[in-house]
């Protein structure tokens, strides 16, 4: 059986979400970063306070916005790290 995810660290430290399960702004950039990390939406819900069902709607509310966008995103960029854990590690580097 998996385990579960860490909850990122961003979202680990934040308050009760304030307006009785609002998604604010700020609730929605954490919910993305969250997803990126762990490419699971019940988590990435739950680390900011939220429920999947919740995310969902939101998502279905803001069809072809940029949330809505960025929640594609977010699972691509966690997919693709998933197949190659390492490939941020060897990207070389700028020069400084």
């Amino acid at each position: 059986m998996e385990q579960p995810l860490p909850i990122p660290p961003a979202a680990r430290d934040l308050p009760p979400p304030s307006g009785h399960g609002r998604w604010t702004p700020a609730l929605q950039r954490l919910f993305l970063t969250a997803l990126i990390e762990t490419g699971n939406v019940s988590q990435a819900a739950r680390s900011v306070g939220m429920s999947r069902s919740s995310a969902h709607r939101l998502r279905q509310r803001l069809t072809g916005t940029a949330f809505d966008r960025c929640w594609n995103d977010a699972l691509k960029i966690h997919a693709t790290r998933m197949a190659d854990p390492f490939a941020l590690e060897t990207r070389p580097r700028a020069p400084a």
